[in-house]
């Protein structure tokens, strides 16, 4: 049996370097050098076939630990919640107030990214307390 060796998370949007470059700032990742040949993602972005150009975008971290983020251009919107999201880790190891102090800290900074704060879920006995938020095109994401 083949073990997986790396993961990739792909997200479908409207605006797919708008998108990639708001996760960036999110997670501390950064976008990789262009292609071989290329200066600039944008000079690359220019030797496609008009269709492709803006289509897709990509972001990694820096460390070479976490996943590659990539980012699709689609025709439709977002319609429902996600089947899937990420768990933003701010709150590791904290609890009670200073873990709420800790998301409300990190939810400020990514509020004024664009993204929305949705809601705070409270500690319930089980699981700590979390904030839902959207990123810029509206896909949920939690603070945890």
């Amino acid at each position: 049996m083949a073990s997986i060796k790396q993961v990739q998370v792909t997200f479908d949007c409207a605006e797919p370097e708008r998108v990639a470059r708001f996760w960036c700032e999110v997670l501390g990742y950064v976008v990789p050098p262009p292609p071989e040949g290329f200066a600039t993602w944008g000079d690359f972005d220019r030797a496609l076939p008009p269709e492709r150009q803006g289509a897709a975008f990509a972001c990694i971290d820096p460390s070479g630990v976490g996943p590659r983020l990539f980012f699709q251009r689609v025709p439709e919107g977002k319609v429902v919640k996600n089947r899937l999201h990420l768990d933003v880790r701010v709150g590791t190891g904290l609890v009670g107030e200073e873990r709420l102090a800790a998301l409300e800290a990190e939810c400020a900074r990514l509020v004024a990214l664009g993204a929305v704060r949705e809601r705070l879920l409270r500690a319930d006995g089980v699981n700590e307390s979390c904030l839902v938020m959207q990123d810029i095109e509206g896909n949920e994401f939690c603070l945890d």
